[in-house]
């Protein structure tokens, strides 16, 4: 039976390569110069530190860092951004954390959505991604073509892999 699965993934090689070019931009910008700052990319945690001596700098900062993200095809929806909180020291910081994969509470909008279709076809919530299958093809690929107008209502970037006849 042909099928598909939904997932949200944002790959963090190229989350890295954007704060590379970040921390570039930020070591040859005047209003940075002789200021404390800092960007960190933590892989292992999909999660970006944003630390200044300023709300400002580190608005600034989060403002080039979502340009890279933007130029290298990251959907900034995919981003869980924090409050700007003090540290200590007279030093601000900022979490940004990367969602990787579909909330279960997104999962069943997602599949409450296909089914109010009425397209014959199942749906499989798995982990962190949602399985679609049916007899024809032709309803899979207009279920895709439903939940890319509907991208936005549930707020995340979705990707359709794993197709299968």
């Amino acid at each position: 039976m042909p099928s598909f699965d939904i997932v949200s993934e944002v790959s963090i090689q190229e989350v890295d390569n954007a704060v590379n070019q970040a921390q570039k931009e930020l070591a040859s910008r005047y209003d940075f110069k002789g200021k404390k700052y800092e960007l960190i990319l933590d892989k292992q945690k999909a999660e970006m530190k944003l630390t200044a001596d300023s709300e400002s700098h580190v608005v600034a900062m989060a403002d080039i860092v979502n340009s890279k993200l933007l130029k290298r095809g990251i959907d900034l929806v995919s981003l869980d951004v924090e409050k700007i909180k003090p540290v200590g020291g007279m030093q601000l910081s900022q979490s940004i954390k990367i969602k990787q994969g579909i909330e279960t509470d997104v999962a069943k909008k997602i599949t409450k959505a296909i089914k109010d279709a009425k397209l014959k076809v199942d749906t499989q919530i798995q982990d962190k991604q949602i399985r679609v299958s049916g007899k024809k093809i032709d309803d899979l690929q207009l279920v895709i073509a439903m939940l890319k107008e509907k991208q936005q209502e549930f707020k995340i970037p979705m990707q359709f892999v794993n197709m299968k006849n």
